[in-house]
């Protein structure tokens, strides 16, 4: 079935957006083999780029695979299925085993040349034009089918503010995430309201110590997120919210600005939803220090 004429119906943190479909549309597709100055040009219009299988899909899913074999052992997979599937048992029998193994993970040898694949790496240096820095902080997220709890609207300049906003966010499905499995949204012309935002957080903060001014936890924001209230944002700046049937072996490219979220993962498939986002800047850059650590719970970002 067509995407454009099934039925959705999506949730973010107990609300739904489907309820007033003029508020929803869809991401426009990129051709990674675009000329680069098109590519810029899209960019800066749009605030992301949907790069259409840039990566090689069985690297991909090799590498989600190897995942959720880890994962297996918590009892979170059903017995016997195959780990690419990531086919949910419906209860995770040991949940401090699963957050310890997927916590290893971010330090895996494999993650770190995933995310320097030749592949991501050329696309970089073509659209930044100089020599590259990958943050070391890198997150890998998964969402179990029907669990409620979903990223919130932000825009990733408020945990990066101790270093350049010349940086690139790429998330990466770890599979194929349809929209039913809850994939990131994207709010359709907010790169703009990103700047306006960060520019009167910046004019609050001035006065703040430091370390409170580039937080995204201090006294003006108390936390990262703008909001999880996804319908309501949509109708007071009247956009919508983009959605997109993503494959393994897309990757999305958005500015630091640019307002986005997640919805439940709902698939009747039952599978396991499974990304990762990194980020990129060139090395001439200002970067933020507070990311050169691996991620880990509890690291105040």
């Amino acid at each position: 079935m067509s995407a454009q004429i099934r039925e959705l119906s999506l949730i973010s943190n107990g609300h739904t957006l489907s309820q007033a479909p003029e508020r929803l549309g869809w991401l426009e597709p990129t051709d990674p083999h675009t000329p680069i100055t098109e590519l810029h040009e899209k960019y800066k219009a749009n605030g992301y780029l949907w790069l259409k299988q840039i990566l090689p899909r069985e690297a991909v899913m090799a590498f989600r695979k190897r995942i959720f074999a880890s994962l297996a052992a918590s009892g979170m997979l059903v017995p016997g299925s195959d780990p690419e599937v990531g086919l949910y048992s419906g209860v995770t029998e040991q949940p401090e085993l699963a957050h310890k193994l997927f916590m290893e993970a971010h330090r895996w040898p494999e993650y770190e040349e995933f995310c320097r694949m030749p592949e991501i790496v050329q696309f970089y240096e073509r659209f930044l034009g100089g020599k590259l820095h990958l943050h070391k902080r890198k997150l890998l997220r998964y969402n179990v089918p029907g669990d409620p709890n979903c990223t919130g609207v932000h825009y990733d300049l408020v945990y990066l503010r101790g270093g350049t906003d010349q940086l690139c966010s790429s998330w990466i499905p770890l599979g194929d995430i349809p929209v039913e499995r809850g994939g990131l949204i994207y709010l359709e012309g907010s790169d703009a309201l990103g700047r306006k935002m960060e520019a009167e957080f910046a004019q609050k903060n001035a006065s703040l110590p430091p370390e409170e001014r580039i937080s995204a936890y201090n006294r003006n924001m108390r936390t990262g997120w703008l909001t999880d209230d996804l319908p309501a944002l949509a109708d007071r700046v009247n956009t919508r919210w983009l959605i997109a049937d993503y494959e393994a072996g897309d990757m999305v490219v958005h500015s630091p600005y640019m307002i986005h979220a997640a919805t439940t993962n709902y698939d009747p498939a039952n599978n396991i939803r499974l990304s990762t986002d990194i980020r990129y800047q060139r090395i001439d850059d200002a970067i933020d220090t507070r990311w050169n650590n691996d991620y880990f719970s509890g690291d105040g970002l």
